[in-house]
């Protein structure tokens, strides 16, 4: 019966009867529409918060999860744009778009994890920096994007500051002499890790984008590796293709 319940109140949602912002009907109410009783009720708006539609705001209620999904468009990070000279790029693009954007930045030197010392390339011992950030859109964490280096090439840059680089690392890795020139994407979908859940504030069941990017110099060496995890109910992920067109023969 709580299935059906949640089915119920689920189509309601589609359909428009309830719009995001709007409170569910009390415990009370839907006990008395469907004759159950309150644990059956609680059942069924559980599976609603587990699937991301509906939120819990005690003591007021329930209510229907406001969507404002940030695109995310991996091919723009070469693209040359009119960054702000205060903010970096997330920063600027989201501000532009009247959004608060923040972004909490940690710097470390460590171990690297096994699947970056294998895409770097990496002799066993050798360490890497990263620039470990959180960001944050009206208040609300949107995703993790962690970048490693080679400790032995950004050791003493700014890379190493936890604070934004308004021109970016990719620039400043440029201005040590690795500027990247190729990059391979990956993307995986999965369930979150604990610490990734803990880290986005996830609700139970939210599946997560991972999205890794290796940078390379036009001599192939690797000089960057960037994780990026985006939560299914937060992001739309955009890529542009565009088709080549032969030449004609002479």
């Amino acid at each position: 019966m709580y299935q059906q319940i949640a089915d119920a109140l689920r189509d309601r949602i589609a359909e428009g009867a309830l719009a995001p912002g709007d409170k569910l009907p009390t415990e009370a109410e839907l006990r008395e529409e469907y004759d159950v009783s309150r644990e059956t009720v609680r059942k069924a708006v559980g599976l609603l918060v587990n699937e991301g539609l509906v939120i819990s705001a005690r003591p007021q209620g329930h209510f229907v999860r406001k969507r404002q999904p940030m695109v995310f468009r991996p091919q723009a990070e070469f693209r040359k744009r009119p960054y702000s000279p205060e903010m970096d790029a997330f920063m600027t693009e989201f501000s532009a778009e009247g959004r608060e954007p923040r972004q909490d930045i940690e710097v470390a030197i460590v171990e690297p994890p096994p699947e970056v010392a294998k895409r770097l390339h990496l002799e066993s011992g050798e360490l890497v920096a990263v620039r470990k950030r959180i960001r944050y859109l009206d208040g609300e964490p949107f995703n993790i994007n962690d970048s490693y280096f080679p400790l032995s090439i950004v050791r003493d840059s700014e890379i190493m500051r936890p604070e934004d680089i308004t021109r970016g690392a990719n620039q400043v890795l440029a201005e040590l002499g690795y500027r990247q020139e190729r990059a391979l994407d990956e993307l995986y979908v999965r369930m979150p890790t604990p610490a990734e859940t803990h880290r986005l504030d996830l609700s139970p069941g939210t599946p997560v984008a991972y999205h890794v990017v290796t940078g390379h110099t036009a001599e192939g060496k690797p000089v960057r590796v960037a994780i990026t995890v985006l939560p299914g109910d937060r992001h739309v992920i955009s890529y542009e293709r565009i088709r080549e067109v032969a030449g004609e023969d002479a």
